[in-house]
This record gives C-alpha cells, sequence and structure tokens, in this order.
C-alpha cells in the first residue's frame, strides 16, 4: 500500500511541474538608457520607438534592432529629428553583452522659426482711364497721293 501512495505523490507532483513556466528563466530584454538633451531645454523629445519626455531627459528602450530617430519640437522653433545608430556588443566568457547608442547623449540644436512674414497688400486704386487716342482725321484721298501718280507703284504693272 506505501508503494500505491508513492506512485501517486510522485505523479501528482510531476503534474504540477507542467504548469510551470520556463519563461521564468528567460532573461528580459535588454534596455537602452538614452539621454536627450536640446538647446533650449524644455523641447519635447520623442523616439521613434513610441519612448518620449521633456529635455533634458532620460528614457529607457527597449535594445532596438535597427538605427532609430529621435524628434525634438518646441513651440516657436523649428522641429528637427536626430538619427541615432546601435551598437552591439555580443560579449564574451568574460564581459556580457551589451548594447549602446551613437550619439549619447542625443542633443539638438534646435533653431528659432521666423516671425510669421506679414501679407502685403497693395492699397487697391482704381485704374485710370486712358485718355482716348484721337484718330487722324481722314485725309482727302488727292492729298496722300503723291503729284505724279498713285501712292505705291504696283510691282505688277506691264506684266498683264
Amino acid at each position: 500500500m506505501r508503494r500505491v501512495i508513492a506512485i501517486a505523490l510522485a505523479g501528482a507532483s510531476l503534474g504540477g511541474c507542467s504548469s510551470v513556466s520556463w519563461d521564468m528563466f528567460k532573461s528580459a530584454p535588454p534596455t537602452v538608457q538614452v539621454r536627450l538633451e536640446s538647446n533650449p531645454p524644455g523641447a519635447d523629445a520623442t523616439t521613434s520607438l513610441g519612448a518620449g519626455c521633456k529635455t533634458p531627459c532620460s528614457v529607457s528602450v527597449p535594445a532596438p534592432e535597427a538605427p532609430f530617430t529621435v524628434a525634438f519640437a518646441l513651440p516657436r522653433y523649428q522641429p528637427t529629428s536626430v538619427p541615432v545608430n546601435v551598437i552591439k556588443n555580443p560579449g564574451d566568457f568574460t564581459t556580457p553583452a551589451s548594447v549602446t547608442t551613437d550619439p549619447n547623449p542625443v542633443f539638438a540644436e534646435l533653431q528659432p522659426a521666423g516671425p510669421p512674414k506679414p501679407v502685403k497688400k497693395k492699397p487697391h486704386r482704381p485704374k485710370k482711364p486712358k485718355p482716348a487716342a484721337t484718330a487722324p482725321a481722314a485725309a482727302p484721298a488727292d492729298a496722300a497721293a503723291p503729284a505724279g501718280g498713285t501712292p505705291f507703284p504696283d510691282p505688277n504693272a506691264g506684266k498683264r
């Protein structure tokens, strides 16, 4: 009878092992701490990975597989973005693997937005009516003709 009880207890304890999640033994995905700064400070900085804050600040982002960008925006300044490269060091037996970013800190120099250009409106001036051009008085037919005959010689005269 002892044997039956021992087998039952062993079976129950092994049944509990099947519900254990093996994910607890996996390490959490590495994160990267990125420092964000701007001149002037107080800009809204947002990474293309989703994290963001007001400069100067630091954000923790999951270690990306590819480069990402940081967009900086501040009222009355032109928005700008800065590309960030990801550098992975695989590590070896003596050092752990690491992920860093270049540049770190990520810095943006924000340029002031120019003042809005005023719209120059020309004052509306009604156009002055042009004086009516007087047509020259029609000259009498014999006044336009030279004294010797027709005003223009006929080039085909005599060829007919």
